[in-house]
């Protein structure tokens, strides 16, 4: 069980990387991106990506980004 726990946090850090990477290319910082810690501690670890919280600027940007991508 240790090894699957430690392979989903293995795959949580590198999406989050992959998020922090990604976006910004497009000049969006979500600056309390991260592995969830809190879901880290039960005993069977499923970690979550916490997107957190940004200001008023970086959600506009960020919507006009999504936006750009709709068909």
């Amino acid at each position: 069980m240790a090894v699957r726990s430690a392979e989903r946090l293995r795959a949580a850090e590198e999406v989050v990387a992959q998020l922090r990477d990604g976006l910004g290319v497009v000049a969006v910082t979500l600056p309390s991106l991260r592995v969830d810690v809190v879901t880290l501690a039960s005993e069977a670890s499923y970690p979550l990506v916490d997107l957190g919280r940004c200001n008023l600027d970086t959600a506009l940007r960020l919507a006009a980004v999504l936006q750009g991508l709709r068909p």
